[in-house]
Parts: structure tokens; C-alpha cells; sequence
């Protein structure tokens, strides 16, 4: 992979939709030749559960017979958090994607198709009350929890929150990491949810490939108890922990079962418990 320089673009909004559901784009940064985020306009009318996603895309080539075209959609995590004023969504490019081939060359300025019906696990009702949260997220699974870093709430109900990311190289975490950095220096989140809140994150970044200051995948350092020891905490208890999974159908069926072995159970919307997958997600 060649990282790539981060562009950051910014532009006017068009005044007129011409696409269905139409929202326009409005800042764009790539991160390397597979990952890239991008800014658009919030409808007036959606609202959502930081952590919640959405259906985006754009309309596919035209039928070569009728000249028709289509909507290509496909499920996005919203990563700006519910109070934000413009959406955020973080994107994988796959060059030969029927969506993502052509969504990663958007421009600020151009519309996407956003169907403004938020669904998804990830949220705070779906879990009983604790003293710490786990976010684990592999690649683009980053996204619903960049959300839910923003999210007052967040550090409302828990005394840590810990972050765990796992990519295959260095460049692939630079969206998690800066995000977590910008936290920081955030004068409304620090005057909102508190001076110095950002204190609460544990950062955990981890790759499989590139060669970095932690390598592994999480699962790994979780059953070796490399992870726990690196960040100076015990192991899940049913009784003070509280996870969301957002990754690979892989990496979500091993920390399923990595949970049980623990104690930990399932929850949903209309059951809340320990810890939470979204199913919706494949990197």
C-alpha cells in the first residue's frame, strides 16, 4: 500500500438536490490508497443514536438496453456523533466495488443518496449499566465508534473507555488516532462533558503486517493477556464491563466467543446486556 498525502477539501453546498434523498459533500480526506472520510449535509429531519448507521450511495451506470439507473446502497456508520450539525462517514475504497468505486472520487460539491433511516446495535440503550466500555473495531469498524468518542454520553456512564483498533498496516489507523488526539484540544466537548474528559480513553492500536509498536491482532493479545497487562486492567467482568464490536465477521465471531468464555452475554435494543455486535459491518 502507498500512503497518501491527506487531502482536506472544503466547498459551498448546491442549493438543489437532483438526486433522490440527495445530501450534498462537503469535505473530503483521504488517508491512504484504501481509506478515505468525507463530510455531507445532515437532512433537517434525521435524527439518531450516536454509534447508529444509514443507507448512502450513488446512482449505478445506466442499463445498457434501457438507459435506467439505480440506486447502489450500502450500509455507512454514521462517525460524527448525534449533536454534530453535518454527517461524517469513513469509507473503504475497493476498486473494482460496484459503490465504493465510484464513491471514493467524489468531490466536495457532488451529492450522495442518504435514506435517512438510522438503525444499528452500537448504542448505549442496548447495554446495562457499567463502569467500563470496550470499543473493538478492525479498518473502517473505526467509524461508529468515532461517533460514540463524541458522545457525551460516553463519559457520562463510564469511569474508562477503552479503544482498541486493529488494521494490517500503520496508515490505516491514522483516522482513529487523530480523531482521538483531536479530542483534546476540543473546546466544546471539553466544556460540555468536562475538562480533560479525553482522560478516560485508553487507546489500544495494534497491526498485523506493518511493522508498528504493537503487533497482533486483538484476540490474540486478549487470550495471551498481553492486552490487559499493556493496559493495566483487569479482565472482562460480567459485573463492571461493557463492549461493542464493530469488525469482520471473523473477528466479531472470535470476541463473541472470547465474551462467553468470560461471562459476558449479548444484548439488542429490546434486551440490554453486556455487549453488543454490529452486524451490519464487513471490512
Amino acid at each position: 500500500m502507498t500512503e497518501q498525502t491527506p487531502v482536506n477539501e472544503t466547498t459551498a453546498v448546491k442549493a438543489t438536490p437532483t438526486l433522490p434523498d440527495a445530501q450534498t459533500v462537503t469535505e473530503i480526506e483521504h488517508y491512504t490508497d484504501r481509506l478515505f472520510r468525507f463530510r455531507c449535509t445532515r437532512p433537517a429531519s434525521l435524527r439518531f443514536r450516536s454509534g447508529e448507521f444509514v443507507m448512502i450511495g450513488l446512482m449505478g451506470d445506466p442499463h445498457p438496453e434501457t438507459g435506467k439507473q439505480k440506486p447502489l446502497l450500502r450500509a455507512y456508520s454514521i462517525a460524527s456523533p448525534s449533536w454534530d450539525e453535518e454527517l461524517e462517514f469513513y469509507s473503504i475504497k475497493v476498486q473494482d466495488g460496484p459503490l465504493t468505486s465510484k464513491l471514493q472520487h467524489i468531490q466536495p460539491g457532488d451529492e450522495i443518496i442518504l435514506r435517512p433511516k438510522p438503525v444499528g446495535t452500537l448504542v448505549h440503550d442496548a447495554l446495562l449499566p457499567g463502569k467500563r466500555i470496550w470499543f473493538f473495531a478492525t479498518g473502517t469498524g473505526f467509524a461508529p465508534f468515532a461517533s460514540l468518542l463524541r458522545e457525551p454520553q460516553t463519559y457520562e456512564d463510564y469511569d474508562e473507555v477503552i479503544i482498541t483498533h486493529t488494521c494490517r498496516e500503520v496508515g490505516e489507523l491514522t483516522y482513529g488516532r487523530d480523531l482521538i488526539e483531536s479530542l483534546k484540544h476540543d473546546e466544546l466537548l471539553n466544556e460540555v462533558i468536562g475538562e480533560g474528559f479525553w482522560k478516560k480513553i485508553k487507546y489500544y492500536p495494534t497491526t498485523t503486517r506493518e511493522e508498528s509498536p504493537k503487533m497482533g491482532r486483538i484476540t490474540d493479545l486478549m487470550k495471551s493477556g498481553e492486552a490487559f497487562k499493556d493496559l493495566g486492567v483487569e479482565p472482562l467482568n460480567p459485573e463492571s464491563d461493557r463492549a461493542m464490536i464493530c469488525g469482520n465477521l471473523a473477528f466479531n465471531l472470535e470476541l463473541k466467543e472470547i465474551f462467553e468464555e468470560y461471562g459476558l452475554e449479548e444484548g439488542a435494543n429490546s434486551k440490554p446486556a453486556h455487549y453488543v455486535v454490529e452486524k451490519a459491518f464487513l471490512d
